[in-house]
């Protein structure tokens, strides 16, 4: 259920179209929905503007399409991560309106009908080997109604790519930067842009970047103030970060 449905709820039981009765039983469905094996956080997207999302990855084809099946039934729509292409398959089948990307594993059903009238979102990856990480960010922020400008393949070993791009990148309202190997590229928006900056490292790079490791400490350890940073390779988190500053932002 999301506020919309509930102010609803509240007006047929204010003008007497619904019994009280019926609609305390619905309520009873809001904090979370059994589906299965897995409990849908339902009430989510009332308290931070935001469905759960299903983290596919680890979970049975059964516990992704039952978690899938309980938000949809409640919001409308759903968004699940970390899907493998023989998963999709499978999910397109029982839900043949959803959508999938092979480059960033999310799984697409519906739209959330929100807008954003802001600036968009710059969502800046150092090389395309970044990409799915980037994709991940930038599609969760679109099924959220946020517009998004991607800038792909501006990494510091040619600084002057970005800088050609720099334009573009004062425009934003929020920059979240997308690296791997050393994770050089936030620490340099983060001194050229005013807007916040969300860094997120990923794990591409030789033997010494540690699998994104040295890529967070040099993120972590950015001499730009007011960085904020994520975990490895993740996406979604970004996204998420972002759309809590946007929906700040709506309130004020």
């Amino acid at each position: 259920m999301n506020e919309s449905k509930l102010v609803e709820l509240l007006g047929q039981v204010s003008s007497g179209t619904l019994p009280p009765e019926q609609a305390l039983e619905r309520l009873r469905m809001l904090p979370f929905t059994e589906a299965g094996q897995v409990l849908a956080d339902t009430h989510r997207m009332l308290r931070q503007g935001f469905p759960e999302a299903v983290y596919a990855e680890g979970k049975t084809l059964a516990q992704t399409t039952d978690a899938l099946t309980a938000l949809v039934a409640a919001h409308g729509f759903a968004l699940a991560t970390r899907v493998t292409s023989e998963v999709a398959s499978s999910l397109l089948q029982r839900f043949p309106t959803g959508s999938y990307d092979h480059v960033s594993r999310l799984y697409r059903i519906g739209q959330m009908n929100v807008s954003f009238s802001f600036a968009p979102v710059a969502v800046v990856c150092a090389g395309t080997s970044d990409l799915p990480v980037a994709e991940e960010t930038a599609q969760t922020l679109e099924f959220a109604g946020v517009s998004v400008n991607r800038i792909t393949d501006v990494g510091v070993a040619g600084l002057h790519r970005l800088l050609a791009r720099l334009d573009d990148l004062r425009a934003a309202g929020i920059v979240i930067a997308i690296a791997g190997m050393e994770g050089a590229l936030p620490s340099v928006l983060g001194g050229l842009v005013a807007a916040p900056v969300i860094a997120v490292p990923t794990s591409v790079g030789y033997g010494a970047n540690l699998h994104g490791i040295s890529a967070l400490l040099s993120m972590l350890n950015s001499c730009a103030s007011g960085l904020t940073v994520v975990n490895i390779d993740n996406g979604f988190g970004a996204a998420m970060a972002a759309l809590r500053m946007l929906n700040m932002q709506k309130k004020a």
